[in-house]
C-alpha cells in the first residue's frame, strides 16, 4: 500500500523514503495510506474512507476480498474499469462496476 499509494519505500522499522519528503517516519504517511492500514488491521471498526483519494480505490475491494470490512464513503470514489464487488449497505445492493455504482451512490453522496 505504501509503495502503491504514496510511491514510497519502507527502509526499515520507522523509516520510509518518500520521493517528495525524503526519509520520513510512518506518522508522516498520507492520510489515505494510514486509513487503509487501519481498515486492514482493525476489523471491528468503521472507518471514513473519504480520507482516501482515488489512488486508494483499488485497495478497498482488495481488503474486502480478504476479510469483510465496512467503510463510510461520502464521495463517489473512482474504482476504475476493472470489475469489483461492493455491497452498498444503504440499499443492500451489490455492485460490480462503476456503471452499477454511480446511480446508487448519486442518491447518497
Amino acid at each position: 500500500m505504501i509503495r502503491d499509494v504514496d510511491r514510497s519505500e519502507v527502509l526499515g522499522n520507522g523509516a520510509i523514503k518518500s520521493p517528495v519528503l525524503g526519509v520520513i517516519a510512518p506518522v508522516n504517511l498520507s492520510g489515505g495510506v494510514k486509513t487503509l492500514i487501519l481498515i486492514k488491521m482493525e476489523e471491528d471498526k468503521l472507518f471514513n474512507a473519504s480520507n482516501c483519494g482515488d489512488n486508494c480505490a483499488s485497495w478497498l475491494p482488495e481488503l474486502g476480498r480478504k476479510a469483510d470490512r465496512t467503510v463510510n464513503l461520502r464521495h463517489l470514489m473512482d474504482f476504475g474499469d476493472d470489475p469489483f464487488e461492493l455491497e452498498i449497505l444503504n440499499t443492500g445492493e451489490t455492485v460490480h462496476s462503476m456503471y452499477e455504482l454511480v446511480p446508487i451512490a448519486g442518491r447518497y453522496v
